[in-house]
């Protein structure tokens, strides 16, 4: 049997910011890192550029890799200037000659455009190109839009800078691998979405993550077809934000395995979008079709509207049964219990038994109208005007019950569990909206709970709050959740209102994280028996309850706590 010595988790010197190229440092972190846990990712174009940087100067790299941290792969000479570099010219050469630059390339209309302020391409299309302008008597003020499309005809054709511009006294660069990086970069984080600021960040303490034990590695992809196929979607995704149709893209979905839930909802995801779009340009056999494909939830409820609007009523209502036997969770439940009664009086069939949400007590508060200038919203004006030395009012949202939640329940949040943390930039779990999220780490959870029944709850909670203040936490926000608030709510809310909300937030992390009352008023001097605390959801005038509110509110009311909607009306003066 051969034994397979897991290669150690690399390390990032501890302080580089008295280091001129800590962003090269950060680069060769993930080198080395994705080289070490990643390699069944790699082909060719990665190992080739692994290695052919190594062989690189110092300055060239650090020229690169800069290049490589902005935006785009065409780069004007006369931006590229850093002091810790030195001669760009001198640096650049090696790197023209290894292929990762190219020198004078050719651009395309809308490069040029993007490259160019518009003054330039007031100068470079007076003369250049047969003075392209005045031949389209086109102004000279005009602005960068009517330039365009004055020049439309030119759309297809490429030139360098000098041949669009003879008298330009700047020269362009292509970097020819951005899309080696970008995947190097994906293996890394395991999205897109993170970029190489977030080493910098970190660096400088303006974002702290909390340290996960990786020496039992996991990976984002299980294999390059996975990686494969999130590029594939990132690519659809930004063909789609250009402004092509559903039709043109849906045809180039990658298929994902059924056993990948995360590809599988990024894909979802994607179709749900296309969908959209399709609804909103008028092509609903298109939107049905993209919303069939992208499966439950927002998709299955938008798919059923489409086929209600459209006079489907018995294919709509068909689904609609088929779908509440087993509803994505509590929203899709939400919209089928208000879609089914609407479907079955079409259709004169019995109207179905629907579950009576309870209704929280509602009240009507008048409030100056300079208030709303005073304190600077609606709900802090709420806020400052019922808060009082002995019953103080915090604004506090989706902040106070997740952040007593989050702290309470850290190690089973943080668990090093595979498929959850790949790389120590991580903000929480990459499967906190996976189905078995909670499952995977039910033990953990049902420990952490356990203490609001043993009394030990407040010390683990406030235990958490020192040792790990300023620490990434999905569920915990730092800046609302300050000493006097976290004292006054263990003071004041029960344990058992903190294990009813609790139970609540883990039937669907994700998700019930959002729709949380927005205000905390507390009243340690309340009687026996009233409730020392109040949650108050405040509407301004014409604004409505959000589904996910209303869901949030009918739990509490029927779980006996105290909460209410408050509409403001403005009393002008």
């Amino acid at each position: 049997m051969n034994i397979v010595t897991p290669m150690p988790v690399p390390e990032l010197p501890n302080d580089l910011r008295q280091d001129p190229h800590y962003y090269l440092r950060h680069f060769q972190f993930v080198l080395d890192w994705v080289g070490a846990h990643h390699d069944v990712l790699l082909a060719e174009p990665e190992r080739e550029f692994i290695a052919a940087i190594g062989t690189l100067p110092e300055a060239s790299q650090a020229l690169l890799v800069r290049m490589v941290s902005r935006k785009g792969e065409l780069f004007r000479r006369s931006r590229l200037n850093y002091d810790e570099i030195g001669d760009i010219d001198k640096a650049m050469a090696p790197l023209v000659e290894a292929g990762m630059v190219v020198p004078d390339p050719l651009l395309t209309l809308d490069e040029l455009f993007t490259q160019l302020r518009v003054p330039e391409l007031r100068q470079a299309f007076a003369g250049g190109l047969a003075s392209l302008l005045t031949s389209r008597s086109v102004t000279r003020s005009a602005n960068r839009q009517s330039m365009r499309d004055a020049l439309q005809d030119l759309e297809g054709q490429s030139h360098t800078l000098t041949e669009w511009w003879p008298e330009a006294d700047d020269s362009m660069v292509r970097l020819t691998v951005m899309p080696v990086c970008d995947r190097l970069r994906l293996m890394f984080f395991g999205n897109l979405r993170q970029t190489w600021s977030d080493f910098v960040l970190a660096e400088l303490g303006l974002v702290r993550y909390p340290p996960v034990d990786l020496s039992e590695l996991s990976h984002a992809f299980r294999s390059r077809e996975d990686v494969d196929i999130y590029l594939a979607l990132h690519d659809l995704r930004e063909r789609h934000e250009e402004g092509e149709t559903a039709e043109s893209l849906v045809n180039d979905l990658p298929a994902v395995a059924e056993d990948n839930a995360w590809l599988g909802e990024r894909r979802a995801r994607l179709l749900y979008r296309l969908g959209q779009q399709a609804q909103r340009d008028g092509d609903n056999p298109m939107a049905l079709r993209c919303y069939t494909l992208a499966g439950s939830g927002d998709a299955r409820i938008r798919r059923l509207r489409l086929l209600e609007r459209q006079g489907e009523y018995a294919e709509a209502h068909r689904l609609a049964v088929e779908a509440l036997s087993a509803p994505a969770g509590e929203a899709e439940l939400q919209a089928l219990e208000r879609l089914l009664p609407r479907l079955a009086k079409r259709l004169a069939l019995p109207l179905p038994e629907v579950s009576a949400a309870r209704r929280p007590d509602t009240r009507v508060i008048e409030l100056p109208a300079d208030s709303l200038i005073t304190s600077g919203s609606v709900e802090s004006a709420v806020r400052d005007a019922i808060s009082a030395p002995d019953q103080p009012a915090y604004y506090v949202e989706n902040g106070l019950v997740t952040g007593l939640f989050g702290l309470l329940c850290w190690e089973a949040i943080f668990a090093p569990l595979p498929g959850a943390f790949f790389h120590p930039f991580q903000h929480g779990p990459a499967d906190l909206r996976r189905d078995d999220f909670v499952a995977r780490r039910r033990g953990l959870f049902d420990a952490a709970l356990a203490q609001l029944d043993d009394g030990h709850y407040r010390d683990r909670i406030l235990a958490t709050w020192q040792r790990c203040h300023g620490l990434a936490n999905p569920f915990v926000h730092w800046e609302l959740l300050e000493p006097p608030l976290l004292a006054q709510a263990l003071d004041c809310i029960p344990v058992a209102d903190l294990r009813c909300m609790f139970q609540r937030l883990l039937s669907d992390p994700a998700v019930n994280r959002s729709g949380l009352p927005d205000l905390v008023q507390f009243l340690p001097d309340a009687t026996e028996n009233a409730p020392r605390y109040r949650l108050i959801e405040v509407k301004a005038p014409g604004d409505r309850l959000q589904d996910n509110q209303r869901r949030w509110l009918a739990w509490l009311k029927s779980h006996g706590i105290a909460v209410e909607v408050w509409h403001v009306e403005w009393r002008h003066e």
